[in-house]
């Protein structure tokens, strides 16, 4: 656990898959605080810990399954306020002396409107100023009891105790998510649960910055680490931060593993070597990637080999040095909560990241991961800090793997040429009607089928591509960018005529979720 001089809060986290909004919310507000699944939340690690306050997550349990999750009876005793979303709201009535149902058609999933019932409640300052608040449920138990002292502050038609709370004791409850962004008001109901618990705000990135420092100090001692250097907003941040902390015991590897973006390679190694005085090995390793990766379809098992021949190279070029003690890398928090639940708790997996859920049991170096508990823009915010050029830090995100996963099913070198002059097109036409930076990502995928087009007077039959743009604050959830027709048509048309081996052109408007921002 990090030794940390703020107000702390604590999030016991019961899986649901929005648990890291409830930090980012509160991270807004300059607090600080960690998540923790619920196994590892004991009346000594509460005692260790000292919360300021607590906050009990959603997750997909029900409090009537076989060892159901709970908190440790000691959070009510503490003397601290308690907020329960969602699952944490039915298992602070289960274990206080109310009542859940099963849901049997009080089930509630999405947009509902909550309104409000007799009495002020602090915690819900500048909430029903202009009539019930939207939120967002996902249930399908509900509370049918509430437990002796609390009142019913907030109804939704499915919900009739949406929001209570026992004001004496300052516990608080909700059976909506105010962490989403389909809670409009949501991040004031947390300020307002953050002031009634006394936290003045005292975290900021600066703040994050020192202290990071001193952890990667401590964690890394007088051993050497070498980092993985993608040339992306990640590992940049993480490269610079680790420098910052330990100097010359830091190598920098920017692997090409043939799977990079038109030019990349050449402007990662060029700024790198320019412009930041870090040690860096250029190594070209496309011919081991791309022979591994032939006749390989399922995305599995491409961010398997991936992550497993990264170690296998980073390990080569530590020895070449003369050895390392550390691998560093740009993990960020939804890697993590998409691969694995943050810190083992019980969430449900959606895909392995190549640098979490695909590296290999076996590891001749420990992990350095300075950045695995911050968001996307919480990442952009350290890099201003660490003085990065602004353009840069604006870069889209780029994946580990590459374009491995833009290219669903068997990659071929010659569908990785196309996908690369593709999507250069698709980038500079977003680049010269001035939408870059009101875009989270942007990219093409090469599809896996070919098509009959018609160029002059002669029959193609070429690949299929779809262009995929989407705006999003964390990554966590994602809209597809609404492109004029005209920006599309343009856009198609020049990608048809300039790049060879593409006759149609796509573009996915699928939102996150249901689907991935990546393909694969």
């Amino acid at each position: 656990m990090t030794e940390i001089s703020h107000d702390r809060l604590l999030i016991i986290d019961f899986g649901s898959q929005v648990t890291q909004l409830i930090a980012r919310r509160l991270r807004e507000a300059n607090i600080y605080c960690e998540i923790h699944p619920y196994q590892v939340v004991t009346d000594s690690f509460l005692q260790t810990f000292g919360p300021r306050a607590v906050i009990l997550s959603g997750g997909p349990a029900s409090v009537f399954a076989e060892n159901a999750p709970h908190p440790p009876k000691a959070v009510f005793s503490m003397g601290v306020p308690v907020l329960g979303i969602c699952y944490g709201q039915q298992i602070m009535m289960h274990m206080l002396g109310g009542q859940v149902d099963r849901g049997q058609g009080t089930a509630e999933f999405g947009r509902a409107y909550v309104t409000q019932a007799d009495g002020d409640l602090p915690l819900l300052d500048g909430w029903f100023d202009d009539g019930p608040e939207q939120v967002w449920m996902s249930h399908g138990d509900h509370v049918s009891r509430i437990a002796p002292g609390f009142q019913v502050y907030g109804t939704s038609p499915n919900a009739p105790f949406a929001i209570i709370a026992d004001p004496a004791r300052n516990f608080f409850a909700t059976q909506f998510h105010p962490e989403v962004h389909h809670t409009p008001n949501g991040a004031r109901l947390y300020e307002n649960f953050v002031r009634l618990a006394g936290f003045t705000g005292d975290w900021t990135m600066g703040a994050y910055r020192e202290e990071a420092i001193e952890k990667i100090r401590a964690q890394v001692g007088d051993g050497k680490v070498i980092c993985a250097l993608s040339g992306g907003v990640d590992s940049s941040v993480a490269a610079v931060l680790i420098h910052e902390a330990i100097g010359d015991q830091l190598t920098c590897v920017f692997v090409d593993h043939g799977l990079m973006r038109k030019d990349e390679a050449a402007e990662v190694t060029t700024m790198f070597r320019e412009h930041y005085n870090l040690p860096l090995i250029h190594a070209d390793e496309s011919e081991l990637f791309l022979t591994a990766l032939e006749s390989i379809s399922d995305p599995e098992q491409k961010r398997k080999i991936i992550g497993r021949l990264f170690i296998e190279v980073f390990e080569k070029h530590a020895a070449a040095i003369g050895g390392a003690d550390f691998l560093a890398q740009g993990t960020l928090y939804p890697d993590v909560i998409e691969s694995v639940s943050f810190s083992g708790g019980p969430s449900v997996t959606i895909k392995s990241h190549h640098n979490v859920g695909g590296l290999p049991e076996r590891m001749n170096m420990a992990l350095v991961e300075p950045l695995r508990e911050l968001f996307k823009d919480e990442v952009r915010a350290l890099g201003r800090e660490l003085g990065l050029p602004a353009h840069f830090i604006g870069r889209h995100p780029f994946p580990g793997p590459g374009l491995a996963i833009r290219c669903p099913c068997e990659i071929t070198r010659p569908k990785l040429d196309i996908l690369r002059e593709a999507d250069a097109v698709y980038i500079d036409q977003i680049r010269k009607h001035g939408l870059y930076d009101q875009i989270w990502q942007a990219f093409v995928a090469i599809l896996p089928v070919r098509t009959v087009g018609v160029m002059g007077d002669g029959r193609t039959y070429d690949y299929a591509c779809a262009l995929r743009a989407v705006t999003s604050v964390d990554g966590m959830t994602a809209d597809f960018y609404p492109f004029s027709h005209e920006f599309l048509g343009e856009t198609a048309t020049r990608i048809i005529n300039e790049v060879p081996g593409i006759n149609r052109v796509t573009y996915d408007i699928t939102s996150k979720p249901p689907g991935t921002i990546e393909w694969e």
